[in-house]
Order: C-alpha cells, then structure tokens, then sequence
C-alpha cells in the first residue's frame, strides 16, 4: 500500500496515459471543433453587418464573439437572464470593451440593442470589460472563462486571442496532472490591460509535490517543465494565434520558499495573477498579500540590498560586454569584406595593417576614417585582453556604438563597391584566359575572327560542343557588362562557370592536337631484323631513340644525347609538322644501322 501511494506524481510522470479530470463532475466546456467550425461559419454570415456597425461605432472593442450555445444555462443564471428569453435560446454574443470605457456602458448598451433590433437577429448580448472578466476567475468562476476562451470571434484586437491559448494550454496540462496541479494563473501585460495584439502571454504553473518521495526536486522540476512545455506547441496550433505563450513551472515547496524570502517575481505574480485554475491556494495567497500579511524576512532584506549594492559592478561589466560586442560588430563583417577582396581572413592582431594593405591603400575602397574606427576598436579590445582595460564610461559606449554604427553602414556601401569591383576583375580574367586560349589556337587574330573560327573549325566539325559557341559570344561581352553594371553576381558566377567548361574544352582539344603533331613529327625506323628505333624531328636538330639511349645527329655524324635534351628541343619546336629528313640525315642512319626502313 505505502509503494503504491508513494508514487503519486512520479507514477503520473512516468505513465504514457493522460488523466482524464472527473473531479466535481467537470467535463470539458470544448465543443467539436469541426462542428462548431462548420456552424460559426453560418452564425458569421448574419452577424457581419452587425458586427461592421457596432464597430465602426466603438473602435475601441477588445472582442467581439459568439459564445458556444452549450453556454446558455450557465451564463443565464449567472446574469439573471429571464427565463422566457433563456427558453428562446438565442445567441449570445459578448462584447468586451477596455475598463477605462466603463462610465460609457449604460450609453453603449442602449445603442447596441437598438442596432441588435434593427439586424431582426434572436442575439443576447453581454457586455463585458477586461476586469468583469478577470473577476471571473477571482470568484473561482473558471466554466465561464472556459466558455469565453472557447467562443468564436467576429472580431479581436489580441486579448481574446491571448486568452483561448493561455486556457487550452492549461485544459492539455489539467488533464495530465489536474490531482497535482495546485494553481494555474495568467499574468503579465494581459492582466495589467498594457498588452498589444502581438504581446506575451505569461502563465504559472504550481504543482504539487508534496507527496513526491523518491525523486530529486531538481529531476521532478525538469521533467514537469519538458511535458509542459511540450504543450505549448499544441496549445498554440490549437488556438491559431501567433501570440507566444511563456509558462513558468513552480513546486508548490519552491513556491513557499520563493514567498518567504520575498522574490519580487512572486510578489508580483500574486498581485497581478488571475486564477483559471485553483484548488483553494492562490486565493488566499492573494489575500493574505492584500492584508500585508505577506512580508519578507531580515535575511531576504539583506539579500536585496546586497543585491543593489552590486549594480555598480554589474554596470561595469556589461559596459564591458558592450564594448566586446560592438568589437565583433566591426571586426567580423570587415573579415568578410577581406575574404571578399580575395584574401584570406586576417587575424585580429593583423587585421588593422591588412586592410590598410588591401581596403585602403590598394583597391582605394576604405577612407582613412572607417579606419581609425577599426583600429580604435581593435586597441580598445586588445587594452581589455592585456588587463589594461577594465572600466568603460556609457558615454564612450553612445560614441562607440554611433561610430560602429556609422562603419557598418559603411561596409554594406563598400561591399557592392567590392563586389561590382570583382566583378570586373573576374569578367576581365575570364576573357583574357579563353581568348588566349584560341589565339594559341587560331593565331593573333580579333575577337569576332576567334569565334567565327571556333565556329567552323571545332563546332561544326564535331570536336566540341555547340553550346561552347553561346559561351564564348557571352564571355566575348562580359568585359562591358561589367564595366557598365549591367551583371548581377549571380550571373558573373554563372559564366565563370561556364567558362571553366570551355576552357576545360578549349585545352582538351589543344592537347589532342600536340599529341598528333609530336606523333606525326615521330618516324618509326626497323633494322638489323627486327630491331626498332625511333626519328624525331625538331627545330633543333635530328634526335635517334634506341633501346639504349637517346642520341643525335650532329652534321654527318651521330652524337650521344639524353632525354632532357630532347625534351627541350620539342618544347622549343613551333611546327612539329614540317619537320625535314635530309640526305645527309639518312646517309647517317645507314652508316649506323645498315639497311633500314623507315614506316609513317
């Protein structure tokens, strides 16, 4: 019996299955929603014109929505609704107006029922401020917020929005834990009225875990927060708001202990807190905070004022923080801008002296003032890492940010300068290399020449593709594109790439043709049955390759050679072609090897 009993809350967060409240009878006040959907669609339609009028008349509306019909019974006898009216059903719609439009109620009421009459729609309206509704939850009336959460809105500036995800997040989380779950609050700007359409909503979770045995509190806390927290997310997709919901997860021990040593953070949450749930908690603390019952202890007093005491030295060190920070926000971007230039990265040590290299002194991009803001930054930083630096005045901060400000500004400016720099750097390098290319190919001739030759010689002969051609008309007007700004990065990039291709093509294809000049400048000599050797013929000379070495004709006579010589003298050959095998070379070969033959 003691094992079951001890499990308590550490069973429930080791079990996969959700709890299913049955406390009091409670069920969920949740309609289906496809359903509900389908009919809120049909209940729009005849409101809108309504809805337009009430509007256009009193701008300042938080909501306007209709409440579930399942609503009727409860909400009647809440506000005293008549029986004959109850027994009507009609539709309840509640307007909720902001608090400091109260005294205007009376007015309001009078000239939205009329507008109600007018519409000949069976509409019951209930008009309500932001506190009528907090009062809701004050009086432990938590079915009514639940309704209201769960109405559908014909109009919303955020609070309702706010309020449906706060309660879906806390009907996920009761269903898990509703034995353990001592109190379920909204806070935040919600509550103090402050709150915009896109605001927070701040929740507080208590849990009990008084009867938790086995598991460490710091454990149970941090699987609480993660299952909780795991119903954010559904939460928020249920409500279809884009508000952000901050829950904070509590003990109810931590919570005590929290309360008697004074943390504002609690003092507040009580003051400002709106239960939508409690199991007779937070109330009382509520009350007790209001009688002044609620006081901190001498040690939580002197606590705080040590705590103040150390603001100086905080101060100190976030003006610090901001300097480091305001260090990288210039640094970091003046890197890339370097990388940009072509360069590797410099380190900050250097990184002073190598813009002034490149920036300054060489592309004449940098003016010598963002430097000096560099380099002010840089000696700043440097004096804090050297121990030098330990103190920083805010108005040096205001002029280092403004100034950092001013350098960042400066490099986006000089960055499209760089880049459209580069750009023509890299047009000019892409055209020189492919047109060198073909006037090593096709000889010294113009541009227009170079491409109508690549045209007939290689393209339409088959030995490249044809596609080269478009590429080197592109690459042919990529120099003036540049020059006038007429190409993106985008597309620089993309004929650097395509250049590559062709380049890659172009080389491919002079290879070929050197390889069958170099063989065709080869003649293939047998002698002596069936010994081998070969003629090459250069500029240079006539060379022998034998088994045993290479060697050359010298006038009428065969000299000893070797490979680097040959080498050499085929490097130096411009026409391997038209190489001349003269008397005197075959009078030489038949004094060395007899009878021959010599083969093509």
């Amino acid at each position: 019996m003691e094992d079951k009993k001890s499990e308590g809350l550490t069973g429930e967060l080791n079990s996969g299955v959700k709890y299913e409240s049955s406390a009091g009878g409670r069920k969920s006040t949740q309609p289906n929603q496809d359903e509900a959907a389908k009919e809120f669609e049909k209940l729009k339609g005849k409101l809108e014109e309504l809805k337009k009028k009430i509007l256009s008349k009193y701008k300042f509306t938080r909501f306007l929505s209709i409440l579930p019909a399942n609503s009727l019974p409860l909400l009647a006898e809440d506000e005293n609704i008549a029986k004959e009216i109850e027994s009507s059903k009609p539709m309840l719609l509640m307007m909720c107006i902001p608090e400091e439009n109260y005294k205007e109620l009376p007015k309001i009421k009078q000239e939205i029922v009329k507008l109600v009459q007018e519409s000949k729609q069976n509409v019951w309206v209930l008009f309500k401020t932001e506190v009528d509704l907090w009062n809701y939850g004050l009086d432990s009336k938590y079915e009514l917020l639940d309704f209201i959460s769960a109405s559908f809105p014909l109009h919303d500036n955020g609070f309702l929005g706010s309020l449906r995800v706060a309660n879906i997040h806390k009907t996920l989380v009761l269903r898990k834990f509703e034995k353990y779950v001592a109190s379920y609050a909204i806070g935040g700007s919600l509550v103090r009225g402050t709150a915009g359409k896109d605001s927070d909503v701040d929740t507080f979770v208590i849990i009990d875990d008084t009867d938790v045995k086995r598991m460490p509190r710091l454990e149970l806390k941090e699987k609480l927060r993660g299952m909780i927290y795991d119903y954010i997310r559904e939460a928020t997709a249920l409500a279809g708001v884009k508000n952000i919901l901050n829950v904070q997860v509590y003990l109810l021990t931590e919570f005590w202990e929290s309360v008697k040593d004074a943390q504002p953070v609690m003092f507040t949450f009580i003051r400002d807190g709106i239960p939508l749930y409690d199991r007779g908690t937070f109330l009382p603390w509520k009350l007790l905070l209001k009688m002044g019952k609620i006081k901190p202890s001498p040690e939580a007093i002197d606590m705080f004022m040590k705590s103040g005491e150390q603001t100086t030295d905080l101060i100190k060190r976030r003006m610090i923080d901001a300097m480091i920070d305001i260090y990288f926000g210039v640094v970091t971007p003046t890197q890339a801008l370097m990388m940009l230039a072509g360069h590797a990265p410099p380190e900050p040590k250097i990184i002073v002296s190598e813009v002034k290299k490149v920036l300054v002194d060489k592309e004449k991009l940098m003016s010598s003032k963002e430097l000096k803001i560099l380099e002010k930054v840089v000696r700043l930083y440097k004096d804090y890492e050297h121990g030098k630096l330990n103190e920083i005045s805010g108005k040096e901060i205001d002029e280092l940010k403004k100034e950092s400000d001013e350098y960042a500004k400066s490099m986006r400016k000089l960055r499209e300068d760089l880049e459209l720099r580069m750009r023509e750097h890299t047009a000019e390098k892409v055209n020189d290399e492919v047109f060198s290319l073909l006037r090593n190919i096709f000889g010294n001739k113009s541009q227009e020449a170079l491409i109508s030759e690549l045209e007939k010689e290689l393209v339409k002969k088959g030995k490249i593709k044809a596609r080269m051609l478009n590429i080197a008309r592109e690459i042919a007007n990529v120099k003036r594109k540049a020059k006038s700004k007429k190409i993106s990065q985008a597309e620089m990039q993309k004929i650097s790439s395509e250049a590559s291709e062709l380049i890659t093509a172009l080389i491919e294809f002079a290879q070929r043709k050197e390889l069958i000049a170099i063989e065709k400048s080869v003649l293939q000599v047998s002698y002596d049955d069936g010994k081998k050797a070969e003629i090459v013929l250069t500029d240079l000379g006539v060379f022998v390759v034998l088994r045993e070495g290479v060697k050359k004709i010298s006038g009428r006579k065969l000299l000893d050679s070797n490979r680097e010589e040959l080498e050499k003298a085929l490097a130096e050959t411009k026409d391997k072609m038209k190489g001349k095998l003269s008397s005197e070379v075959l009078e030489v070969l038949r004094k060395e090897f007899g009878e021959f033959e010599i083969g093509f």
